[in-house]
């Protein structure tokens, strides 16, 4: 009996909550009617004191462009008064066009360049030649060496009866292909009436050849060849006459002419020095 007591007493205090244990509530409209139309408050305009106009909306900031390769121009107008920059004074004439392609003009501007770029390579060719041939010659023997060097001659190529002329260390070098008759000529000679006494055979390693220095002993003259009154050399400088073995047999000429270390290592080939 207690506990259904205790059940309608729970059951009996639990009725005046009943409202608020409900998922959903009701509402009933009232029945009673307005007495009068409901009334509409318009809104008043606030008039503003702020006048928008260009110079306030506009940024005050600096003037940007943006540009590069492949990018549009931007211009960022900062205010209405500033010009977009030109560029034109420094533009090609040929790309000012504004209907005509880059792409288009490319070969005519590019033949400046092209010719711009030879000039610079044909005067770089020229400077690295010039350093070439300064370093090659700085390289060379000098002139001391050249003076020591020695000289090879075809005997081959000089005809018999002929003297033909080299140049040795600096100075001339005779080199005679005697026939012989002139061979039997200078061996006859008496050596005591010569003014430097020297017998054929001592002034040639090869009787068919003649190899003296054609400078005249007395002042430094380069004599003729063929010339003179013995068919040998004539120096036309002070009169010194030389036979076909190079010794002086006239004029004022004190020495014979000189004959420089020589041999023959092969047949037809001459080495001289």
């Amino acid at each position: 009996m207690e506990y259904i007591g205790d059940m309608i007493s729970v059951a009996g205090r639990s009725a005046s909550l009943a409202w608020a244990l409900k998922s959903s509530s009701q509402a009933v409209a009232s029945g009673v009617k307005g007495i009068g139309p409901s009334t509409i408050v318009p809104k008043k305009a606030v008039p503003s004191d702020i006048l928008l106009d260009s110079a306030t909306v506009l940024s005050n900031g600096n003037l940007k462009v943006s540009s590069g390769i492949g990018v549009g121009t931007q211009v960022r107008y900062a205010h209405t008064d500033v010009e977009v920059p030109d560029f034109s004074a420094v533009r090609k004439k040929i790309t000012k066009n504004p209907n005509v392609r880059s792409k288009d003009t490319a070969a005519g501007r590019n033949s400046f360049v092209y010719m711009v770029s030879l000039g610079n390579l044909v005067c770089g060719t020229y400077v690295a030649k010039t350093v070439v041939t300064d370093l090659v010659t700085s390289l060379a023997p000098s002139a001391a060496a050249l003076n020591m060097a020695k000289i090879e001659i075809k005997t081959t190529d000089i005809p018999e009866g002929a003297s033909m002329t080299f140049k040795w260390r600096g100075k001339p070098l005779f080199v005679r292909h005697r026939t012989d008759s002139e061979i039997a000529t200078e061996r006859a000679v008496d050596v005591s009436s010569l003014r430097d006494p020297q017998t054929d055979d001592e002034r040639v390693n090869d009787p068919k050849f003649l190899v003296v220095i054609g400078v005249c002993t007395h002042l430094g003259c380069v004599p003729i060849a063929n010339a003179g009154d013995f068919g040998g050399y004539y120096c036309p400088c002070h009169g010194s006459h030389y036979d076909a073995s190079g010794r002086v047999r006239k004029g004022p000429a004190p020495t014979n002419l000189e004959v420089p270390e020589y041999s023959f290592p092969e047949p037809g080939l001459l080495v001289v020095g």
